[in-house]
């Protein structure tokens, strides 16, 4: 064939073409990037999540007053999905933490405590050790010394609380990453008859 043939007017043979060495020399050289790019450099070793400590041993402590204090813890989980909601002191309207609180010690024992966390961690009542918590104690959580949150403790190292905006009533662990490194002490309401 001719460029003639392609290219009127231009009656000049077409240079002959030979066998191209390109498409070889590139495929050549990808194979050697790509093996190279597998074989060298550090290995990456990917890790699950930091393991956790083991779940804290919760003893079980019998409450001074059982009758009360089971009537706590049943009406406390009772109410657990319920919405949370700032000032909130009643299932219909939703709860706050220490609306929740005191509505479950109202409703059930007609006991009438202090309104806020910080008023109710100051409440008469001996503090509690964790070890020696039992169904029916308060339990406080806060940073730098303010308490800002209260909830329930229903044995095993569960508590019962309404957590924050957005959430619902819910049951958490004390030895949970985050009340853990914000518990700040318990008070027993829950007296002997």
């Amino acid at each position: 064939m001719t460029k003639a043939a392609h290219y009127p007017g231009n009656t000049a043979p077409a240079p002959a073409r030979g066998p191209r060495p390109w498409p070889a020399l590139v495929a050549g050289l990808s194979l050697c990037a790509l093996l190279a790019a597998c074989g060298g450099g550090k290995q990456i070793v990917r890790r699950g999540p930091a393991p956790q400590p083991p779940a804290r041993v919760w003893p079980h402590v019998e409450p001074e007053n059982p009758g009360a204090s089971n009537a706590v813890l049943m009406r406390a989980i009772s109410l657990v999905g319920t919405p949370y909601r700032y000032g909130g002191n009643t299932p219909d309207s939703g709860f706050d933490c220490s609306g929740l609180v005191n509505y479950v010690y109202r409703d059930m024992l007609a006991l009438n405590l202090p309104r806020t966390s910080r008023d109710l961690a100051g409440y008469q009542g001996p503090k509690i050790e964790p070890t020696r918590l039992a169904s029916g104690d308060l339990v406080f959580f806060g940073s730098s010394g303010n308490v800002s949150h209260v909830g329930i403790y229903v044995g095993e190292g569960r508590f019962v609380h309404a957590p924050s905006s957005g959430g619902t009533v819910r049951l958490d662990r004390l030895d949970g990453p985050y009340w853990r490194d914000h518990y700040s002490g318990a008070k027993r309401v829950l007296r002997k008859n």
